[in-house]
């Protein structure tokens, strides 16, 4: 169903992506950081879905669309680093900080930190480009919020 989508996305030297490809990517990316740990849980579901509505204004239903592609997208990408580097290639650096928080955002919103997840946000917060500093400094960011 993605085949082409992900044929342009770890092309050498994407182009950047349009809007609603940036957006189904980065939900995939949520995604998959809320599976690493072998739970996709109901929080996470929701904490997904709370970010793509707030950060892209869709209804709730469009949403749940998004999300619904996210995850099936997810299960079809390559390997993580590919993926990521394909996003990192293609998403602005400012944009990439807004990404970690978002990614902090799904790993904390089941209450506990696995070290699955940590590793895993580790590892994506290096493909993006974001070093260890700033990574921990977003998830300061996400604890603090209200």
């Amino acid at each position: 169903m993605f085949a082409d989508f992900l044929k342009r996305l770890v092309q050498p030297g994407p182009a950047p992506l349009p809007d609603t490809d940036a957006r189904l990517a980065l939900t995939a990316l949520l995604v998959r950081v809320a599976r690493s740990d072998g739970h996709f849980d109901a929080e996470e579901r929701a904490r997904i879905l709370k970010i793509v509505t707030r950060r892209y204004g869709l209804s709730p239903e469009g949403a749940e669309q998004l999300l619904a592609d996210a995850a099936q997208l997810e299960t079809e990408a390559p390997d993580t680093v590919r993926f990521t580097r394909a996003i990192k290639d293609a998403v602005a650096h400012d944009d990439r900080i807004a990404v970690i928080e978002a990614l902090w955002a799904v790993v904390l919103a089941d209450g506990s930190r696995d070290d699955a997840e940590d590793a895993l946000l580790r590892l994506v917060s290096n493909l993006l480009g974001i070093n260890d500093r700033d990574s921990a400094m977003a998830r300061q960011r996400v604890e603090n919020q209200p």
